[in-house]
């Protein structure tokens, strides 16, 4: 069996038994697993992949319209999204202390080009890597993931001056 398992679709029979939603799943299952063994099963909500598409059109939407004073520190809307998930509090941080204040600032910058899409902070000698949460569907669930959709396109409407109806509707009439 590897580490990372796979997620495998399944069908609940009503008699207390669930299998492999399909052929290819149930051949999935068979590499994976072994048979008589006892496996917990933990029910995953789906999220829509129209929901994941229009967070996507409106974070480009929002990008495209950025004042010129982020468009060069957020040069892709994969900068922009990090960068917005970070600042909405869905990240990780590690934070560093060093001797002094300069040994601080050269570990910000050795630090920096680890993580692209990280934001390291300096204050005296204490340097903090922030690095944006996974918004995988395995990594976060449907209402972490709407959660941290909304706080996001909140954030980036309010860069871009606007509210979230306006870049709704702007993503829409791109599209």
């Amino acid at each position: 069996m590897t580490d990372a398992l796979p997620e495998i679709p399944c069908r609940y029979d009503g008699e207390g038994a669930f299998s492999a939603a399909t052929p290819h799943w149930r051949h999935t299952a068979d590499k994976h697993f072994v048979i008589g063994e006892t496996y917990n099963l933990a029910h995953q909500e789906q999220r829509s992949r129209n929901s994941h598409n229009h967070y996507f059109a409106e974070l480009t939407d929002a990008w495209r319209n950025l004042p010129e004073r982020w468009a060069e520190r957020l040069p892709t809307v994969d900068h922009l999204r990090a960068y917005a998930l970070i600042r909405t509090g869905f990240a990780d941080s590690a934070t560093f202390v060093a001797a002094s204040a300069k040994q601080a600032r050269d570990l910000a910058v050795f630090m920096k080009p680890r993580d692209l899409f990280s934001v390291v902070t300096v204050e005296a000698a204490t340097v903090t890597v922030w690095t944006a949460q996974s918004q995988s569907m395995r990594a976060m669930g449907k209402a972490r993931f709407q959660d941290s959709k909304s706080k996001v396109l909140d954030y980036v409407a309010a860069m871009i001056g606007t509210d979230r109806d306006a870049l709704a509707q702007n993503a829409r009439e791109a599209a």
